[in-house]
């Protein structure tokens, strides 16, 4: 179970404290520290509103639904990947509100 964490939105805090307080085994995974793990994209590609188009700086004219696009966009901008998102046994959801990763829960 991965957990792509910011620790500077309260969303991703949010969600990395449901999953402690329930005592679940995750690996927090940092991706503005570490990029996005090249085996996930597959998994994050298939979600829906997976890119935070609202982030997207000024000189970055783009909106694709090509997922080798995506997947170029989100490997140079991984800031762009929305959050938190946690994926469990291939599959993966976006918690917003947090309370969306239960459905992933055991």
């Amino acid at each position: 179970m991965r957990l792509y964490h910011n620790p500077r939105c309260s969303k991703s805090r949010e969600a990395l404290a449901i999953l402690v307080d329930r005592g679940i085994e995750f690996d927090e995974y940092r991706y503005l520290d570490l990029g996005i793990a090249s085996e996930d994209f597959e998994i994050l590609l298939e979600l829906d509103n997976v890119i935070r188009i609202e982030d997207i700086a000024k000189d970055i004219i783009y909106v694709s639904e090509n997922k080798r696009d995506m997947k170029k966009l989100l490997i140079d901008n991984a800031k762009l990947l929305q959050r938190p998102i946690l994926i469990h046994n291939g599959v993966a959801v976006i918690g917003r509100p947090p309370q969306e990763i239960l459905t992933l829960l055991p």
